[in-house]
Formats: C-alpha cells, structure tokens, sequence
C-alpha cells in the first residue's frame, strides 16, 4: 500500500486555556486511528504523521471526529500532504516578490480554495500596513506590526469566506516542513 506523510493542523487547542490537549494524548489518540510515526510540533497543535495514501479531506474529517469522541471538543483540523505543506513553503509570494521579514509572515491555511467572488470582496487597502495574497488554499500574510494586531486574523478570513481558517508563523511553516520531511524518510 502506498503510504504519505501528512501533517494536521489543529485550531483552537491549548490558547489561553481553552480545549487544553496534551500533545502525548493527542498522539496516542491518533496512534489508535492507525496512524503511524506520530510526532507532534509546539503545543499548539501540529501533527505529523503517516499513513496509507487518502484524501486530506477525509483524513481531517477522521481527525475531527476522533477528538470529538475522545476529549469532547470541536476542533477544526485542517489536513496537508507533505507535497502540499511544500507548495506552501515555496510559492511564498512575501519571500519571492517583496523579501519581507519572516518573522512578519504567517500563512493563513484554509479548509478549502475560497470563492473568488467573496475573496474579490475584501479591500486590502483598509487593512494596511497589513498585506494578504491568496494562492489556492493559503493566504499569506505580512503583518509588520505583529500577528497579535492584525484585524487578519482566523475569525476575520473565516466570516468573510464562510470557510475553516488556522493561521501558523512563517518559522512554524518552515519547521513543519522539515519535520515532515525527515518523517517521510522513515515509510
């Protein structure tokens, strides 16, 4: 059987308090779905792992329910392949285009590709200094006063794309990568 690594990213767990998951539990858990070589990044809920080839959709969907059932929390879980996460990781337009500071970038990963009508919606210009550019599934966000004080937040892109939103820092996204792909080495 084919099998990928995949990395799940959780949103709402373990801020200020809130839908406290331990990350051992959270990998134990996970362990009991099938899936293998679970490792997890930070506390904020970042999850490697592999498993036979499927559908990110399903695998978020299996994810979701599983935390549902076991630690009684609705948690929104966004799933990505390695290739996916990669793609993210590269096609940064802040890094190609303007050489922005990455400790003032995040992406923004949403559950699905947003309608572009409702995207077309939003008039950047009223959020600067802050700047979002949409590529597929991922908007990515350059906040030169900080993530804390963007009006950019998961909430914002959420109400006005009526789609799932979990935001990570460019060093997040970078580490992710690199864990993922030191995992894919152990299939």
């Amino acid at each position: 059987m084919l099998r990928s690594t995949y990395v799940a990213i959780l949103r709402g767990i373990n801020v200020s308090g809130h839908n406290l998951i331990k990350m051992p539990a959270l990998v134990s858990l996970l362990e009991k779905e099938g899936f293998e070589d679970c490792k997890t990044y930070i506390q904020s809920g970042n999850v490697l792992f592999n498993t036979e080839k499927a559908d990110e959709q399903k695998v978020s969907a299996r994810i979701k329910t599983a935390i549902e059932n076991a630690f009684g929390y609705d948690v929104p879980v966004i799933v990505l392949s390695l290739a996916a996460l990669r793609s993210v990781l590269e096609q940064n337009p802040f890094l190609e285009l303007q050489h922005e500071d990455i400790t003032k970038l995040h992406a923004t990963f949403l559950s699905e590709i947003p309608d572009k009508e409702a995207f077309g919606k939003i008039d950047g210009d009223k959020y600067k200094p802050d700047e979002f550019i949409l590529v597929g599934n991922t908007i990515y966000l350059f906040c030169p006063d900080g993530y804390g004080r963007t009006k950019l937040n998961n909430n914002f892109f959420e109400n006005k794309l009526k789609v799932t939103a979990t935001t990570r820092n460019w060093k997040t996204v970078v580490e992710l990568v690199r864990l993922a792909e030191a995992l894919s080495t152990q299939q």
